[in-house]
């Protein structure tokens, strides 16, 4: 209690719509009855596998539309102080990491811990990513043009699409391997001992340095690659 799954899914799914609609041209209606059934699918999901109550997943879901609401106001502000501070890369490791330590307090092991941790990594990695690439590669643009939809252009984007994915699978089994092997190797105990990676100590860091290094590398890196291979 409650679903983290849940409170995702409601955040990313609505703030999505929230942001994009004045920037692309599409009905809002048909934007909020994506965002509703995206989130709905995977409340549902996490219903149907049995690692949630209803309770759990309706609780999770009022927990982010009830965030959203209120930190509506000032996303602008917060949008601006992520990219500009210098203390934002500092405070996206610490704070995320500090949570996943003490989130859930639990008698006995649960994939919560390890689902809370990979989500708040990924926005660390992806939040530290867009403010490098605004200090140090290519300031962040509020405009945003369409392009027409081409044959190329559709192929183009499957391309890139591709090429980022399959770079950022290769970039979690390496960060995944280094950092499990030398944890494991840290506490003396097996790389294939099951139990042993559910510790917290284990768990928790070498969860949060692979998907920050999968959310760093989705922003500034496959950027970068994208303009290598002229993928633009």
């Amino acid at each position: 209690m409650p679903s983290t799954h849940a409170m995702a899914a409601t955040a990313i799914s609505f703030t999505f719509v929230a942001v994009t609609v004045d920037q692309y041209k599409y009905p809002f209606e048909l934007g909020l009855m994506g965002a509703f059934l995206f989130s709905a699918l995977v409340g549902l999901s996490r219903i149907y596998t049995g690692m949630h109550t209803v309770l759990d997943v309706i609780v999770g879901s009022l927990i982010s539309g009830l965030l959203i609401v209120v930190t509506y106001p000032t996303w602008d502000f917060l949008d601006g102080l992520m990219l500009t501070s210098p203390w934002c890369p500092i405070f996206c490791i610490v704070v995320p990491l500090l949570l996943c330590y003490n989130y859930p307090k639990l008698d006995w092991y649960s994939p919560t811990r390890a689902d809370t941790t990979t989500i708040l990594a990924a926005g660390a990695g992806s939040i530290i990513g867009c403010w490098m690439s605004n200090h140090y590669l290519a300031k962040y643009s509020a405009e945003v043009v369409s392009p027409s939809v081409t044959a190329e252009s559709v192929f183009t984007g499957l391309l890139r699409f591709l090429v980022g994915v399959g770079f950022l699978v290769v970039i979690r089994q390496i960060a995944k391997s280094m950092a499990l092997r030398s944890l494991c190797s840290w506490y003396k105990v097996s790389i294939d001992d099951r139990v042993a990676k559910q510790q917290t100590e284990i768990e928790v860091p070498y969860k949060f340095i692979t998907y920050t290094s999968v959310g760093f590398s989705a922003t500034v890196l496959v950027p970068l690659l994208h303009k290598i291979l002229g993928l633009n």
